[in-house]
Order: structure tokens, then C-alpha cells, then sequence
């Protein structure tokens, strides 16, 4: 099991079915659902952090039509191979990627700081630990987890290389440059390439690179799960709306979808 830790004190969290609590007495209560929320109001940079509702379900639905079950099958592949003893999902969101983790390494941890999406994720599935808390501090105990992933989601350079073992693993999954270029090209006016490379020096030299992986998804989108992409990718909010209105309105939408996958080691 996770060492899981109070977000108040640090101290160690004991886990009971309904309640879990720490030697200072601080309480966090299990939610129906099965998860719990270890993001103290203060904490919080906002009311409601993370996702919101409408942008959580247009994933889940998305992802379930299977879109993006390439880039799955890879990390599991990799999971599969590497067969690390316990995985911490940071931004997990609603379990899509993490559920199949729990297939395949016996204690998974999926973590995100949007509640909705936890929410979600734990009526889904309840093989992994599931938490509300935030990256900036993760309420795990120091070189407690084998494997860390971030699939899409902000790194925690520090707080990641504190919680993993020595010499533990980091998958992180960002978009390759030409990641859903057709889309990106009927929204917006100039085209900038994603830059998967600045993670590499963002993560260094907490992290050095182990190896890296290309996963390409072709797209044939019905009007509906094109509709579900753009609720789910930060492009609408910067896109106009009337170029998000005419891109909406094709019935039918070929694209591309291109990841890349970066395996790094904590440095010693």
C-alpha cells in the first residue's frame, strides 16, 4: 500500500473504511465514492481547482470511444515491462489511463486535483487509491513509490524526485509537435509546434532520459466526439469563436493525434 501521509502535518495517515486520520488527529473522511480528499481549503488557489465538470465528461466520453487507445496500450506496454511494485498517477483526471494501470502493477495511486474527475474515477474503479490533492504537494511519503506518470499533466519536478525510491522511474506522455495539427490549424491563424523536448530541461538534472517513444492515433471524428476533443483541449479557450462554431459544424473530421513518451530515471 502507499505511504500516504497527512497534508497538514506529514505525519502518516492510518486508514480506516470509513475515516483516515494521523497522530495529530486531523481527520479526512472516505468519500462513497472511495476516494478521499486531501486538499485542505487552504491550499486551494481556487474554489473549484482543476478541470471543470463539463470538460471532465467530454474526456470520459471521448476516451471511451477508444480514440486515444494506442497511446494506452503503450503505457501499459511499458508498465508491463518495467513491472515497477507501485505507480503514482499525478493528474490522472477520470481514470482512464490509471484504471488499466491497476490491470497490470498491484498498487496504484491516481491523484488529481479536480474533484469532479476523482469523482468519476473512483464509481468507475475501485482497484486504485484514489485522491484529491494537488502536485505542488503530493501527501506521499518520501521515496515511497517506484513509478511516477504524468500524462498531460504539470511536473512537479521536486515533489516527484522526493517521493520516488531511489533511482525510480518517471513516464511522462506530452503532445509531439504535430499533435492534432488539423485541428489546431482550423482554430487558430499561426501554427505553433509543441515542444516535448523542453520537459527534458525542465525535469533535468532531478531526471536524466531512460528512452523515448512516438505514439500516432489517426482520427476519424463524428461531429460529436470532435465536439468532445474541443471541450477537452485547452485550444478553445484560446481559439475565436467563430473559427471553434465552423470547425463544430463539419459532421465529419479527419485528424491525427501524436504523443510523445519520455521514461526517465531519478538521478542518484
Amino acid at each position: 500500500m502507499p505511504v500516504i501521509v497527512c497534508p497538514l502535518c506529514q505525519s502518516l495517515l492510518t486508514r480506516d473504511a470509513g475515516q483516515w486520520h494521523c497522530p495529530q488527529r486531523h481527520m479526512f473522511d472516505v468519500a462513497r465514492e472511495g476516494y478521499v480528499n486531501l486538499l485542505p481549503v487552504q491550499h486551494k488557489k481556487s474554489r473549484q481547482p482543476g478541470d471543470a465538470g463539463d470538460m471532465v465528461l467530454a474526456r470520459r466520453e471521448f476516451l471511451a470511444g477508444g480514440h486515444y487507445q494506442p497511446l494506452r496500450d503503450a503505457v501499459i506496454a511499458q508498465l508491463r515491462e518495467l513491472q515497477p511494485a507501485s505507480v503514482l498517477d499525478i493528474g490522472c483526471g477520470e481514470g482512464y489511463y490509471t484504471q488499466a494501470m491497476a490491470e497490470v502493477v498491484p498498487d496504484v495511486t491516481g491523484l488529481d486535483i479536480a474533484k469532479p474527475a476523482i469523482q468519476l474515477a473512483a464509481r468507475r474503479c475501485k482497484g486504485p487509491v484514489w485522491l484529491v490533492a494537488g502536485g505542488a504537494r503530493l501527501p506521499l511519503g518520501d521515496q515511497s513509490v517506484a513509478l511516477v506518470t504524468s500524462l498531460f499533466s504539470p511536473l512537479p519536478v521536486a515533489e516527484m524526485a522526493r517521493v520516488l525510491v531511489p533511482e525510480g522511474l518517471l513516464l511522462v506522455v506530452t503532445p509531439a509537435p504535430d499533435h492534432l495539427r488539423s485541428v489546431r490549424e482550423a482554430l487558430f491563424d499561426t501554427l505553433i509546434p509543441h515542444e516535448p523536448d523542453k520537459f527534458l530541461e525542465m525535469l533535468a538534472p532531478q531526471f536524466h532520459l531512460h528512452s523515448r517513444q512516438e505514439v500516432r492515433c489517426p482520427l476519424a471524428l463524428t461531429q460529436a466526439s470532435l465536439r468532445q476533443l474541443l471541450a477537452m483541449t485547452p485550444y478553445v479557450w484560446r481559439a475565436k469563436a467563430e473559427r471553434r462554431a465552423a470547425l463544430e459544424a463539419h459532421e465529419q473530421w479527419q485528424a491525427e493525434a501524436a504523443f510523445t513518451l519520455f521514461l526517465l530515471r531519478k538521478s542518484s
